[in-house]
This record gives structure tokens, C-alpha cells and sequence, in this order.
């Protein structure tokens, strides 16, 4: 019988898919449901379908569905074993949930007297769920500073601790003590403390939730499930009768989840994606899973090990991708110690593994920050007392630990431990992290755009948020702005150096609207970061005439010098076209749909709005309308009418329904039709104007106005005006642009 992990078995499995000399897989505790249990279950059964028919394979759960695993094994056999356990008591002492789930974790000082009244109304060692270390050890201090009843131990456990101190909360308590063991889900199945009669269940855990929109995770504060609800209740009842105190209301117990939710839902899936990779299938769906993995999120996890050149653009597995998948890392990870290799910092880079994938050893006191991986570095090689800036200090066992891990990379790679600066951390994690290099905005000392296109901040003020160029590394995981917890410096010639692959140039030439000009630029891209950014000497002018173009669709076509003489061409054209879309249609609309095809080639050498002023735009449409066309919009919408005065009147156009003619009364004097134009088919729209060109009527009957308005009009104007002529019979008289006319 041998026992291993689930990680263990999934490199078992990808050396040996037939696992030879093996008869029975178990997987124990699978209600847990890890990325690897999941894995190692969808290979397993692989290996049995395409190799190992006879291998046998057994799930123990709890508290799983049994159905759907039973289903997924094809209609395997159930076997339920009842075991032995004590009647527990279930009570509910309510703490106002928002407090729970609250920055610093405000319900703190209820729990206190809640686990103060139980430490003297009961007996027995008492075991309290909390969601993480930070309420543990705060929890911890509380109870120290209100003074221990004689005989209690405090006893914290959680993953990170030193193995001597798990091994004291899980030991049964010395003869004549009783303790209070602090924990996280830890406890909830994986251990059996002996001497635990009482249960304190906040309702809360914290799980890793990853984002494929920003490709961070971070830890959420959860409420429990039903499932886990009932593990840590039954903790009470394995030795003897016990007791279970509920810290909610005994009504929310109907809205709690029934399970947890499985890893391979909300997890970070590149390592998961890697081990599909080496396993040779692409397709997730070509397996067998109680739960697929998600698209959006197996998607941004081969963006990622393409971007880390483990696998190619086609999802085959790359040379450096199967050295990667060797290591018991993150392939994130993986990736910078096999650079580090190369380049000569090895050592180094194992550091910096451990420091990323274990806690943070580095603490700080409110208002206090430095996020610099170069200290951590440097700190974990040092030996003997450490001094550290003022506001930060160290866990030692966090340390300690940290050093472990990097001891066991460095063991596997047969790598020698080496002390020195930690100042090429940057290069190293930038070459794990090449999504997250980051550069300074313009004018911001704390905030940074990272090049997978999303914002970074650092939330004080720090030495390292001086540096132009960064890679951060520990963020809290938000989609726009994340705040940056460990980071470290890297150079821009670094950059340059090392990711020649993912750099392109660019050439941009485009309108700036505050500028009111085409700005050019050359740009050095690293994904979504610009790295330099230095203007074009020699633009493409067809493309600076496109910006242009695009500046002028932005203010619309009354931004061009439009003339008198443009103005009055464009609204004749518009009329004729009214009547007959032969006619070309110059409207600013039309104008517009078509602005590059007609206005580019006028364009040459200019830049900026002001250079439109040399446009002649009369002389622009009129390239428009072939010869044919100009000649027949000569003829049939003249610029001017002939007066009988002999005067020559402009024609307004601009109302394209009706075209005026404006003209003073003494003008049209003999004339007894109204004009018109068009071939007959549209009369002008008469204002006729007093001497001093006010209008005194609007009229499209001549003859009418003659017959019977006219008499109405003289006698108001005769005396207004006495100088001017105003005959008796406006037919026979003889027009006249004069004050009298010549008429003796």
C-alpha cells in the first residue's frame, strides 16, 4: 500500500499512463475536490479505457454525491459504511455576519465573549473554526489579553505552521489542561484531534477564487456549505457526546450551499492546462470529469503557456514546456528557475519561488508598506538578528518555512545555495510573470499599467514606487486597478534584453483632438505597454490624410472653408437634386458618408486643422461634378436671375423647396409672370423688398400681387418713400434700380 498525494499520482500517471504493478487506485477524502484529485481521477480513467481495463478504482467521500461519482465510473457500486458517532448538540449564538465578513474582521470582540461564556458554562477541549490565520492570530491575542483561565492552552493550527506546533494542537491535551484549538477548513476532515467535545463554527472559510478576467486569484471570505457545516459539527461527536456552537441564526442554516465549490470551477487552471498538454490532450472534453473544466478559464490558461513558451501556437508541448511540467511548481514558477539556470541565477530563483508560493514572511503595521521582493530575498539568506525599516517586521516561522521550500527546489536541481544582492529579482520575475510587467503612469507616482492592459497601484507611498518599470507580482486580484502587494524593480534595457520575442514596433498616426492635429508617433510595444514612444520623422502621408480625414468626421464638414461662392454651388446642387438624384447629392450628409474618397486627395501636406483654410472648396466640389453635369446645373439653377431692371439678383437655394429671389418692388416693374427656373418646373419664391430692402411681401403670383396687392403696398409706401417711383400701373412702368426712374 503506498500513500501518496494527488499531485504524486498525476506524475505516477504521465510517466506510466498503464501504472504497472498497480491493482486499485483510492481517492480518499474526494469531497475535497482538488484540481489534482479531479486530474488524477480523469487520467486514471483513461489509463483504464485505452490500457489497464482490469484497474480498479475507489472514491471515499463523506459527504459526496455518490450518484453522480457512481455515474462517472459507469454505473459503479455504492457502499456506504455508517461508522461510529457521539449525538452532538447544535446551538445558534448569532454574530452579525456583516461584521464577520468586514476589513480586520469586526465581529471579533462578540466571538470573544461568546467563547469566554462556553469556556465557563462547559467542558471539555474546544475546537474553533475561523476563516484564516489573520483571525486566528487576532483571536489569539484577544483571549491572551483578556487572561487565560488557569489550565488553557491555545493552540493555533493552520498549514503554514511549524510542524511542532501542529503537532501540539492535535495531541490530546496534558492531564488536568484543557485547550482551545484555533482553525481554519484545515480541520474540518483532513485530522481527528482527540479530546474535542466542542465546536465553535463561525460559517466562514477562505478559498482561492481566479478571475480569467484580470488572471489573478485571490482569497475570498466564503459562507460554509451545508457539507462542510456538517464535517466540522461532527468534529464534536467523534469520542464522546459533544456540543456544536452555530455563530448565525438558526434560519440561515436553509440558505447555506450543499457542497463546495469544486477547485476546477474557480481556480488558476494553467498547471492543470499544462498537465492536458503533456498528457497530449488538447481538447479538456476528450476526458472524463464530474466537472469540465471552464472554457473562458482552460482558454486564458493556454494564452498564458503560450505567452511562458510552453506550449506552441497550436497547443503542442514545447521542449521547455516538458522541463516545466517536471517541476512541482507553478508553471509560472517553473519557468523563471529554468531561466534562472541559464542566465546564471539559480539560486535566486529557487528564492523566489518559495517567497511566491508560500506566505509572506514580511509584516506591516497600518500605514506602513514595502512591497519589494529584493528585501524578502535578501532576508531569507540572512542569518543571525535582522534589522528591518521601521513598521515591518518578520515572522521567523514563515521564514524558516520559506527556506525549506526553496532548500527542497534547489535539492531537486542539484543547485548550490548562494547569499548576495537579490538586484536581478526583477529580470527573473518578469520572466514569469511577463503579463505583469508594469510602467509608471504619466504623472502618478503610485499607479501603473501593467502590459496584459490593467491597472496596478501601490496603496502607500514606498521606495519602490519611485521605479518607472515593475513587476508585480501579488495583487488582490481586482479587474481595473489592483492594489500590488510584493512586486520587484526591473529595467527597461532588462526588458528589452530578454523579451525581444513579445516586442513590436508600431507606427501611429492619429487625430488628437485637443491638439486639433494629426499627431504621429513611433511606438515600442510590449503587449499593451509602451516602452518608448518618440515621434515619426518621415509620417506616410496617405495615412496622415486619413487621420486628418478622421478629425474632420469628429467636427463635421462645417469645419472646411466653406466660401460664399462654395455654399451657393453646393445648395444649387442640392436642389437640382431634389428634382432629380441623377444629380450628384452634395448635402453636408452625403458629404460626410463620403469625406475620405473626395477630400483625401486634396490633402497633401497638411496636418492640422488650421491647414484646411487653404482649401478651395468650390473648386473641390466642382471636381466632383463632371462637365456634363456642371453645364446642366448652370442651365437649369442659374446663379442669377435678370430683372427687368436689368439688375442681375442672386437666387438663394438655400431652402432647396423653394429658391428665393429677393428684390426690390421698383425692379420687377413690367414683369407680370413669376420667374422660374428648372425648365419651367419650379417658380422662385418672390421677396419683394421696400427701397430701404426690407420685405414687404411673399409672393409666388406675380400677377396676383400686381392685380391686388399692389395698390395696398404704394399706398403705405408712397409716403414712407416719396423720392422712389411709384406708377399707377406697375405693368406698364418702366423698371428701374433707381430712386425715379429715366421714364420722362
Amino acid at each position: 500500500i503506498e500513500v501518496v498525494t494527488e499531485g504524486i499520482l498525476t506524475r505516477f500517471l504521465q510517466s506510466d499512463p498503464s501504472l504497472e504493478g498497480v491493482g486499485l487506485l483510492i481517492f480518499d477524502e474526494f469531497h475535497e475536490r482538488s484540481l489534482h484529485a479531479d486530474l488524477g481521477l480523469a487520467l486514471a480513467l483513461e489509463s483504464q479505457s485505452l490500457f489497464r481495463g482490469d484497474l480498479r478504482i475507489l472514491i471515499m467521500s463523506a459527504t459526496l454525491d455518490g450518484e453522480a461519482v457512481s455515474s462517472l465510473l459507469g454505473g459503479a457500486p455504492i457502499i456506504t459504511s455508517e461508522g461510529q458517532s457521539y449525538p452532538v448538540e447544535t446551538r445558534y449564538l448569532p454574530v452579525e455576519q456583516s461584521a464577520m465578513t468586514r476589513e480586520k474582521f469586526a465581529a471579533i470582540p462578540s466571538m470573544l465573549k461568546i467563547v469566554k461564556a462556553i469556556l465557563r458554562e462547559e467542558e471539555g477541549d474546544i475546537l474553533f473554526f475561523l476563516p484564516g490565520t489573520g483571525e486566528i492570530r487576532r483571536v489569539e491575542a484577544g483571549l491572551r489579553a483578556a487572561g487565560l483561565p488557569a489550565g488553557l492552552i491555545i493552540a493555533p493550527l493552520y498549514g503554514d505552521l511549524p510542524k511542532e506546533a501542529q503537532e501540539q494542537a492535535i495531541l490530546p491535551s496534558p492531564k488536568g489542561m484543557r485547550k482551545i484549538v484555533l482553525t481554519t477548513s484545515i480541520a474540518e476532515t483532513s485530522l481527528t484531534i482527540e479530546g474535542i467535545r466542542i465546536v465553535i463554527d463561525s460559517g466562514l472559510m477562505r478559498e482561492p477564487r481566479f478571475s480569467p478576467g484580470s488572471g489573478m486569484s485571490r482569497l475570498e471570505t466564503l459562507r460554509v456549505t451545508k457539507a462542510s457545516a456538517d464535517q466540522r459539527r461532527g468534529r464534536a461527536g467523534r469520542l464522546e457526546a459533544g456540543k456544536c456552537y452555530r455563530l448565525w441564526p438558526e434560519n440561515e442554516d436553509k440558505t447555506l450551499l450543499e457542497q463546495n465549490s469544486p477547485e476546477i470551477r474557480d481556480a488558476d487552471l494553467s498547471p492543470l492546462a499544462l498537465e492536458l498538454a503533456l498528457w497530449g490532450a488538447k481538447n479538456p472534453r476528450q476526458l472524463k470529469w464530474l466537472d469540465c473544466p471552464p472554457k473562458a478559464a482552460m482558454s486564458h490558461a493556454m494564452e498564458l503557456l503560450k505567452l511562458l513558451e510552453a506550449v506552441d501556437d497550436d497547443g503542442n508541448m514545447t521542449s521547455q514546456g516538458r522541463k516545466m511540467a517536471e517541476l512541482p511548481l507553478h508553471p509560472r514558477l517553473a519557468r523563471m528557475v529554468l531561466k534562472g539556470i541559464s542566465l546564471g541565477l539559480a539560486s535566486l530563483a529557487c528564492d523566489l519561488a518559495a517567497l511566491i508560493s508560500e506566505r509572506d514572511m514580511v509584516s506591516v503595521d497600518p500605514g506602513f508598506n514595502d512591497s519589494d521582493l529584493r528585501l524578502r530575498a535578501e532576508l531569507l539568506r540572512e542569518s543571525g538578528e535582522v534589522y528591518l525599516p521601521s513598521g515591518l517586521w518578520i515572522d521567523r516561522a514563515v521564514r524558516k518555512r520559506n527556506r525549506q521550500v526553496a532548500d527542497q527546489i534547489r535539492k531537486r536541481l542539484n543547485i548550490s545555495a548562494e547569499t548576495g544582492k537579490a538586484d536581478k529579482a526583477g529580470l527573473l520575475l518578469a520572466l514569469a510573470y511577463p503579463d505583469r510587467i508594469a510602467k509608471k503612469r504619466p504623472g502618478n507616482e503610485r499607479r501603473y499599467l501593467m502590459a496584459n492592459g490593467r491597472g496596478a497601484f501601490f496603496p502607500h507611498h514606498e521606495p519602490l514606487s519611485r521605479e518607472d518599470f515593475i513587476v508585480a507580482v501579488n495583487l488582490d486580484g481586482q479587474a481595473k486597478e489592483a492594489r500590488i502587494f510584493l512586486a520587484a524593480p526591473v529595467s527597461l534595457e532588462e526588458i528589452e534584453q530578454h523579451f525581444h520575442n513579445l516586442i513590436f514596433n508600431e507606427e501611429s498616426v492619429m487625430w488628437n483632438a485637443s491638439q486639433q492635429a494629426v499627431v504621429t508617433r513611433r511606438q515600442q510595444r510590449l503587449m499593451s505597454l509602451i516602452l518608448r514612444d518618440d515621434p515619426l520623422t518621415k509620417p506616410d502621408e496617405n495615412k496622415v490624410g486619413k487621420a486628418l480625414i478622421d478629425g474632420i468626421h469628429q467636427r463635421g464638414v462645417q469645419c472646411l472653408p466653406w466660401d460664399k461662392e462654395a455654399i451657393t454651388l453646393q445648395t444649387r446642387v442640392n436642389f437640382l437634386h431634389r428634382l432629380n438624384n441623377e444629380i450628384p447629392d452634395l448635402s453636408n450628409e452625403a458629404l460626410m458618408i463620403e469625406l475620405e474618397k473626395w477630400l483625401l486627395p486634396w490633402l497633401e501636406g497638411m496636418s492640422r486643422l488650421e491647414h484646411l483654410r487653404r482649401l478651395d472648396m468650390k473648386k473641390i466640389l466642382l471636381a466632383m461634378l463632371s462637365w456634363e453635369e456642371q453645364q446642366r446645373i448652370d442651365a437649369l439653377a442659374p446663379t442669377h436671375f435678370l430683372v427687368p431692371s436689368g439688375s442681375r439678383i442672386p437666387i438663394d437655394y438655400e431652402n432647396p423647396k423653394k429658391p428665393v429671389l429677393a428684390v426690390r418692388l421698383q425692379e420687377m416693374f413690367g414683369l407680370l409672370d413669376t420667374p422660374t427656373i428648372a425648365e419651367g418646373k419650379v417658380r422662385l419664391s418672390l421677396h419683394l423688398l421696400s427701397p430701404a430692402r426690407r420685405p414687404i411681401q411673399v409672393t409666388e403670383d406675380l400677377a396676383s400681387f400686381w392685380a391686388r396687392t399692389y395698390f395696398d403696398v404704394k399706398k403705405d409706401l408712397k409716403g414712407r418713400y416719396p423720392k422712389h417711383y411709384w406708377p399707377e400701373d406697375p405693368l406698364q412702368a418702366k423698371a428701374t434700380n433707381r430712386a425715379k426712374s429715366r421714364r420722362k
